[in-house]
């Protein structure tokens, strides 16, 4: 069974920092750190999650969008949004990051997504509803952002003192 990764909880610094591009020179550590992160996001269990989350200040995500039944891994290293569509959608949206925190956020309805396979080899993805946002909210996660960020401040600010109180419980009961 393969490693899984402690996640990080919001306000981890490495949180809110800017990833860096994968170098041509990380390619091995990139290989085992995406089997480490895709058994910790089945473990978790979530649909994405970006190295950041891990601790890891690499621009790297993975993520399975697929039916349960069906899993779909994917791995995208160094991703970057190329278009997105003028149509919006809401959709309620959680974070490994914010456990049991949830709130609708409206993004673009369909994107395009560039990024490198674990090969190295250059590679787009179209996506639109749960794709399309779980490609975005984990881009944001390699910027630094947070879904909780697309919130009224009051909701947000709601949202992580319920996270911060929830936490402290936990820490309490451990």
């Amino acid at each position: 069974m393969t490693e899984t990764l402690p996640i990080l909880y919001v306000p981890a610094p490495i949180l809110r920092q800017k990833a860096k591009p994968v170098g041509t020179g990380d390619a091995d550590a990139v290989r085992a750190l995406a089997e480490k992160m895709l058994a910790t996001m089945y473990k978790a269990p979530g649909v994405g999650l970006a190295a950041p989350q891990v601790g890891v200040g690499l621009r790297m995500v993975v993520l399975d969008c697929g039916p349960k039944d069906a899993p779909a891994p994917m791995v995208l290293v160094n991703p970057e949004l190329v278009a997105a569509s003028q149509e919006l959608a809401v959709r309620e949206e959680g974070c490994l990051s914010l456990p049991n925190q949830f709130a609708d956020v409206t993004r673009p309805y369909r994107v395009k997504v560039r990024y490198l396979s674990l090969d190295g080899a250059k590679q787009e993805v179209e996506g639109e509803g749960l794709l399309s946002a779980c490609l975005q909210h984990e881009i944001d996660h390699l910027d630094g952002k947070l879904f909780v960020d697309y919130l009224s401040i009051l909701k947000r600010n709601m949202l992580l003192r319920r996270l911060a109180k929830e936490l402290k419980a936990k820490v309490r009961e451990d």
